[in-house]
């Protein structure tokens, strides 16, 4: 079950899971309507680096801003 930030993040939701048994730790981001299209999909590294997988709608810079917080705080969101 993916667990979710109750804020946004340039001016996207992420969601996460961690424990997937189809793959391996990944975040979305997304827009209020949690639609595919828009959404982002980054997995997560050991280390907190991400790769991101699909872009969305989202520019670089958000990219950018996402991933940081993604390095920030991965080990808070892997122990959810």
């Amino acid at each position: 079950m993916p667990k979710y930030y109750e804020y946004k993040i340039c001016g996207y939701y992420l969601y996460f899971t961690a424990k997937c048994i189809v793959e391996a730790f990944h975040v979305h981001a997304s827009d209020t309507n949690l639609t595919e299209e828009a959404s982002a999909k980054f997995f997560v590294k050991e280390d907190g680096d991400t790769v991101v997988q699909k872009q969305g709608i989202l520019n670089d810079r958000e990219i950018r801003k996402i991933r940081q917080f993604i390095k920030d705080n991965y080990k808070d969101m892997y122990k959810t």
